[in-house]
């Protein structure tokens, strides 16, 4: 799964990020990466990002 692997996230792409408030419904945010803030190469639930707005959350999908 591309979303896993930090490579293939970089700061100005649009993703889908579930916030820890919604993990639970799955609910979706869509927004622009600002910060990268997982460090390890890969993670099973999605890499952690900032999105432009503040708003923190694991990538869910990767929106061309």
């Amino acid at each position: 799964m591309p979303h896993r692997e930090r490579k293939n996230i970089r700061p100005g792409l649009k993703v889908a990020i579930v916030l820890k408030q919604d993990q639970r419904t799955g609910k979706l945010t869509e927004g622009t990466v600002a910060d990268l803030l997982t460090n390890s190469p890969n993670h099973p639930h999605g890499i952690k990002v900032r999105l432009t707005d503040g708003q923190v959350g694991r990538v869910q999908s990767i929106k061309e």
